[in-house]
């Protein structure tokens, strides 16, 4: 795409939240946010159940710490990288080195692959020990909608984030246009180097400017 590097356009343009709330990789970042919130408030605020003879609580997964602490855990974690990478979204445009943005959308390919691997796990885990949960230790059947929804969304999660990655993918794909973009390019009136500017030759040696415009001049001595 023209005048587009890594997916955004040329440095120093006003940001315009009505056409960063429409881009596909930004309405996936939020669902994946909202996903991740939902996940983590269904374990913290129903993954919890005991017997009714019974004064401590435990894990609504099989009585497996382990399974409410992932599900806690992960859903914390992805909703803070989310809020990291959709804060980085933001700044994306006014990032006007071309490396600095290729690393940014490489890390966002590494990051998206790296949460779909992890919900996917989660996802197999958490159904598993539901599915091996016995009935005694929770007869009430207090938080199974609780224990199900966090189980739906993280299933949902794996194909958010895996769309994440393949979008971030994409604008790794498309590369810089090279006629606005130059990762080499160096401002000639910065370059202290540069022997001739402007028409005038510096002495490497000395102070003196001969100016190649003025023609031959006849030097007295």
């Amino acid at each position: 795409m023209e005048g587009m590097a890594y997916g955004a356009g040329k440095a120093g343009g006003a940001f315009d939240p009505f056409t960063f709330f429409q881009q596909p990789h930004t309405i996936l970042r939020m669902v994946s946010w909202l996903f991740s919130l939902v996940i983590f408030g269904c374990i913290a605020n129903e993954g919890y159940v005991n017997r009714p003879d019974e004064v401590v609580e435990y894990c609504v997964y099989n009585r497996n710490q382990n399974a409410c602490n992932y599900a806690v855990g992960m859903g914390t974690l992805a909703f803070l990288c989310c809020m990291a990478f959709l804060a980085l979204d933001v700044h994306f445009p006014q990032i006007s080195s071309v490396k600095d943005r290729k690393k940014a959308v490489l890390a966002d390919v590494g990051v998206s692959v790296f949460w779909s691997f992890v919900w996917f796990v989660g996802f197999c885990f958490l159904a598993n020990q539901w599915q091996v949960a016995k009935p005694e230790d929770n007869p009430l059947r207090e938080g199974a909608d609780a224990a199900r929804a966090a189980i739906t969304f993280s299933f949902f999660s794996i194909f958010t984030w895996a769309g994440q990655a393949y979008l971030a993918f994409q604008r790794y794909k498309l590369g810089a246009d090279s006629a606005l973009f130059s990762q080499d390019y160096t401002d000639p009136s910065q370059d202290a180097a540069a022997p001739y500017r402007g028409g005038s030759y510096q002495q490497p040696g000395g102070d003196g400017v001969f100016d190649g415009s003025a023609g031959y001049q006849r030097q007295d001595y």
